[in-house]
């Protein structure tokens, strides 16, 4: 009698990093030539297993070195416990749990979420990823979501028509430390907004349609100028992950000779112990040099490869690109263009970036900075500012947005003249970037007006040493307002609803004498009067607008 497997065949498509433009992983599909197997599975937990296994076991006929998807329903894994024959088949095809996704597809109703959790639970421990499939079509309850925390959340494509949606969903992700990722993308308008709303991965039939055999090279189309601009502060390191090439340590350097010369899209090989931390790094120039000089392959073919490595370059996968290229900055120049690992809270490695990558994208975010610096203090403008303030609410950290002012700057103008209007201006600009700490961040958003975002126990510092100083224009004496609202976690959703709370702190503010600083909270009616004297005690004569 035929079996179901005789007619099955299977199909690979690329999850693509929309950053790099690399292939990130290649998705395993069920293909049957008869019948509706997938419908079977989806009644019959064991066959479902059984596919998964058989998905494995494909993609290690096909050689590929690419870290795998593979589709489990969510019901399978409430039913059975976590999938013990696919960590199996997994070893079986020398590779390793952390390089295999298992991306759980709905539907959930009638699956005990209790059940579900613990196999997902037991899966982790065996060093599995985990991914939400299906979000957007499917019926994942949000608690059910956030209580899986997976490391990858995929969305369908129909959501980007919402792109409130997306963008809620990739704060979300944010907030559960997992990647987005966006399936079914088509065109290229469905990539553009996929990339503006902040989505990191992507698969569709816009880079490549799903194959017999898997891609290595998808088409990934240019970016449009001002999309989805990188934060100052450093874009995350999980945009720029590479799949690595991994050997256990113990590997002769005959093995990774042979890895690197049939793959010669591989820049370095990293040699793992059995828990999948990086031991040593082996680079391919100064590796294939070693090998191919005198008497080379004879000394080193059958040693181990470990002895022609170097220790590994590794950042966490919390890292940001900046702290990437510090670790880039130490050690000898010969090593600039080495892989970094990036590895996860258990030290295993998770992919690599690679340098290109990280100098092209930081160059890309300066550039678009710079094009949005006033041009009289140098000074980033509002955006980056609310961008850093949506930013810190979906981290959940508190802060402190402040708007500062030159009073009666007109008449500062209008009695010196512009000049020395425009000096005061680079004056006070430069007294807030030297007050600053790292974690501030200064704008001007035009005219005398300031936006500053600090931290809440960094604002006494920061503003003495602007309030206190003197100053003037021209010869005549000037003051400055300040106003400040402090957001707690949770008391504001985006940086509208922070600037709406400060709009009235600021007009307190100008209602005062002198310099002045009024300081509210978020959510919280009323204001603290920090400097300056009520105008309604100021001697006749003296202006009371400010």
């Amino acid at each position: 009698m035929p079996s179901w497997t005789d007619t099955l065949r299977f199909a690979f498509q690329p999850v693509v990093n929309l950053a790099t433009g690399a292939v990130a992983g290649l998705e395993i599909l069920a293909r049957p030539e008869t019948g509706d197997v997938l419908a079977e599975a989806r009644r019959d937990p064991e066959l479902d297993g059984r596919l998964a296994v058989s998905a494995v076991r494909a993609a290690a006929r096909k050689e590929t070195l690419l870290p795998l998807h593979v589709n489990v329903f969510a019901a399978t894994l409430a039913d059975l416990g976590g999938l013990t024959p696919l960590h199996t088949a997994v070893r079986e095809a020398g590779r390793l749990p952390w390089e295999v996704t298992i991306d759980i597809s709905p539907p959930y109703t009638h699956v005990p979420h209790q059940a579900l959790l613990e196999a997902v639970g037991a899966l982790r421990g065996q060093g599995f990823r985990i991914s939400a499939d299906g979000v957007g079509d499917g019926d994942v309850p949000l608690r059910l979501l956030t209580d899986l925390a997976p490391d990858l959340v995929k969305l369908d494509a129909s959501l980007l028509a919402r792109p409130a949606a997306v963008r809620a969903m990739r704060t979300l992700c944010e907030q559960l430390g997992a990647l987005l990722s966006v399936e079914g993308v088509e065109t290229e308008r469905q990539c553009a907004a996929a990339v503006a709303a902040g989505a990191q991965l992507a698969q569709g039939e816009l880079f490549a349609p799903p194959a017999r055999l898997p891609a290595a090279d998808v088409y990934v189309p240019p970016r449009s100028p001002g999309v989805a601009s990188l934060p100052r502060s450093g874009p995350s390191v999980r945009q720029f992950v590479r799949p690595a090439a991994l050997l256990p340590v113990t590997a002769s350097a005959g093995h990774v000779r042979a890895l690197l010369t049939g793959s010669p899209e591989v820049s370095g090989v990293l040699l793992v112990d059995a828990h999948g931390v990086p031991v040593r790094s082996v680079h391919r120039s100064r590796f294939l040099l070693s090998m191919s000089g005198r008497y080379g392959h004879a000394l080193y073919a059958d040693r181990p490869a470990a002895k022609l490595g170097d220790a590994p370059r590794t950042v966490g996968v919390d890292a940001t690109a900046w702290e990437v290229l510090d670790v880039v900055a130490v050690g000898g120049r010969d090593r600039t263009s080495d892989d970094v690992a990036v590895v996860d809270h258990y030290g295993r490695c998770v992919g690599v970036v690679r340098l290109a990558d990280l100098v092209r994208a930081l160059a890309e975010s300066r550039v678009e900075e710079a094009a949005g610096l006033n041009p009289l203090t140098r000074l980033p403008g509002s955006d980056a500012i609310t961008g850093e303030v949506d930013r810190r609410i979906a981290d959940g950290r508190a802060f402190a947005l402040s708007w500062l002012d030159v009073d009666h700057f007109k008449q500062v103008n209008d009695g010196a003249g512009f000049a020395a209007g425009d000096e005061l201006i680079r004056s006070v600009g430069r007294a807030l970037q030297r007050a600053a700490s790292d974690s501030t961040r200064v704008g001007h958003i035009g005219g005398d007006d300031f936006l500053v975002l600090a931290d809440p126990e960094g604002l006494d510092p920061l503003v003495a040493s602007v309030l206190d100083a003197s100053w003037s224009a021209g010869g005549r004496p000037v003051s400055l307002s300040l106003a400040t609202v402090v957001c707690a976690p949770g008391s504001i959703t985006d940086h509208r609803q922070a600037a709406a709370c400060l709009a009235p702190l600021k007009k307190a503010a100008k209602s005062l004498r002198g310099a002045s600083w009024v300081l509210g909270h978020a959510g919280l009616p009323g204001h603290e009067i920090r400097r300056g004297a009520d105008t309604a005690a100021a001697p006749a004569g003296f202006p009371g607008s400010r």
